[in-house]
């Protein structure tokens, strides 16, 4: 009895730790209501679900092909036989556009077969690689190669995957190869493009991670580690996998509280920015476990309301638990250029799934992860549009975050219902961006756009700055991601080790020289957005392709 007494004792010392850590870590909330928003254009035809920044400052945009006409019509009055669709058999509209940051102009394109919750992300040559789908698209890979001339559009490769991927995570891999993780009912892995090694290799943790009746474990949230292993969490918790040899090196921790992160009780997931070789993980949102089927008897539970951090290389990692400013499902997470992170979009309760979330959050969140716990969040001046399930955030090369979708139906529906179909597309731009900053913000006048850069070498970079310049002035590089369902696949943000800076002459132009990353496990290749940041001020970035 007295044994029974003193193990209840350790364990409510435990408990009662657990939280008066939380409750050290909980938020100092900066209330500066910064950043503005910008609407540019009211309807852009598609409810954009998936979204990629291409290197030709274009960003493609789709959703789904079986649910009926889209808002815009497909070019030259094509129209495609869609025999699998439950409302047109016939259909003469996109699923799919491009959209051309310069001109804030859209442009049809053609998808043949389901691209519903599919993935992807791009290739070092700069191509669209999307995999995925359902139904008649759950096996295809597609490929948009880039253009300035408006003729590129879908190329669709027939059984290119060698099984079903819907709801799964891709992410790029040191030699330009993209791994292809997980997916409804699938607890396995894949290569693209395939080699002649066996056709997909079994992972266990997708299905000990998968809840019943609730998943909670689509969409895994992928990193590549500074090893070349995969971090992958799924649910609550993570593993470090070896998939050259399909060996799970480490087993990381559950999360304090032990609710689930990945949908249908979705929240996100970034690579904090990489430096000096340390890698750290910020998983924020989601939802309490049981929320899901909850919320499908009518019963919207509040999401969570917390982020979790943790070195992945630590000798004894272990998760650090923050308060955000509110709770937060279906969020997006972006990087930021000065090496921020913005949370935006989603819902404060219910769970990811048509009609399940409620609650629209409307403010977005700045997360500075370099200022003192407890001081880290900032809150931003909303935005009038609900964004809810299946919604987008993209970093633009400008700075800007762009903001589209929202269509928690099964169709397009814009009436009589709580969260209609949305075709609105959005810019928020940061604190950053603001005029009163201009004479702060660095622009680079060298080298060129499409650069080509190595490894491990000096790269130097020239800028203008009207105003004072604080030395040393960072210098980051971040690849464009893909961004579904809440989470940006390939997300990636280094700052680069510096060398030297200075001033050339009495002019206004001034050289920095940074080293590039040393290794494609430190920064696959690829094209990558660099800028230049003088006292937390980015410059516009400049496109140089890592090879």
């Amino acid at each position: 009895m007295a044994a029974k007494a003193t193990t209840q004792i350790v364990s409510d010392v435990n408990h009662l730790r657990y939280f008066a850590v939380f409750f050290l870590l909980s938020c100092h909330v900066a209330s500066g209501d910064e950043g503005t928003w910008e609407l540019l254009l009211p309807n852009v035809g598609i409810s954009a679900m998936h979204s990629q920044l291409l290197h030709n400052d274009r960003v493609i945009m789709y959703d789904r092909t079986n649910f009926g006409p889209s808002n815009i019509s497909l070019p030259n009055g094509a129209c495609r036989s869609s025999p699998g669709d439950a409302v047109s058999k016939t259909d003469c509209t996109a699923h799919s556009v491009e959209y051309d940051v310069a001109l804030n102009r859209i442009r049809p394109l053609t998808v043949q077969s389901n691209t519903w919750c599919s993935s992807g992300g791009v290739t070092p040559d700069g191509t669209l690689l999307q995999t995925g789908g359902d139904l008649d698209g759950e096996r295809k890979v597609r490929l948009m190669d880039p253009c300035d001339d408006n003729s590129c559009d879908w190329i669709e490769v027939d059984n290119g995957l060698a099984a079903r991927r819907w709801y799964a995570t891709n992410h790029i891999l040191p030699d330009g190869r993209q791994i292809i993780i997980g997916g409804r009912g699938q607890f396995n892995y894949e290569f693209f493009p395939k080699t002649n090694a066996p056709n997909f290799y079994s992972i266990p943790f997708l299905s000990e991670t998968n809840d019943p009746g609730d998943e909670n474990n689509l969409y895994p949230f992928v990193f590549l580690n500074t090893d070349g292993n995969l971090f992958i969490f799924a649910n609550n918790r993570a593993i470090l996998l070896d998939y050259s040899t399909n060996t799970v090196v480490r087993t990381y921790p559950e999360i304090p509280g032990g609710d689930p992160r990945s949908y249908p009780s979705t929240g996100s997931a970034v690579l904090l920015p990489i430096k000096n070789l340390v890698l750290e993980v910020l998983v924020c949102g989601g939802a309490p476990k049981g929320s899901y089927n909850l919320s499908w008897r009518n019963t919207f539970v509040k999401a969570l309301d917390t982020c979790a951090r943790i070195n992945i290389n630590d000798v004894n990692p272990q998760w650090i638990v923050e308060k955000m400013p509110r709770a937060r499902v279906m969020g997006d997470m972006m990087l930021l250029p000065d090496g921020n992170v913005l949370l935006i979009n989603g819902g404060s309760s219910g769970t990811a799934a048509w009609e399940l979330g409620r609650e629209p959050v409307l403010h977005p969140d700045l997360y500075h992860p370099d200022k003192p716990v407890g001081s880290r969040f900032e809150v931003q001046n909303p935005s009038t549009i609900p964004r809810m399930y299946h919604s987008i955030a993209t970093l633009l090369r400008d700075g800007r975050i762009l903001v589209g979708g929202s269509n928690p139906h099964a169709f397009y529906n814009f009436t009589g219902v709580l969260f209609p179909t949305e075709l609105r597309l959005e810019a928020f731009s940061p604190s950053y961006l603001d005029t009163k900053y201009s004479s702060l913000r660095p622009s680079i006048v060298d080298p060129r756009p499409q650069t080509t850069v190595n490894y491990g070498r000096v790269l130097r970079l020239r800028f203008i700055v009207s105003g004072r310049v604080k030395s040393p002035v960072k210098v980051t590089m971040l690849f464009p991601s893909f961004t579904t369902h809440s989470f940006s696949m390939h997300q990636r943000l280094l700052v680069l080790d510096h060398v030297i800076s200075f001033k050339l002459g009495i002019s206004k132009i001034y050289e920095v020289r940074v080293r590039t990353p040393s290794s494609a496990i430190l920064a696959p290749p690829g094209y990558y957005m660099v800028f230049v940041v003088n006292q937390d001020i980015p410059s516009e970035g400049l496109w140089v392709r890592l090879q």
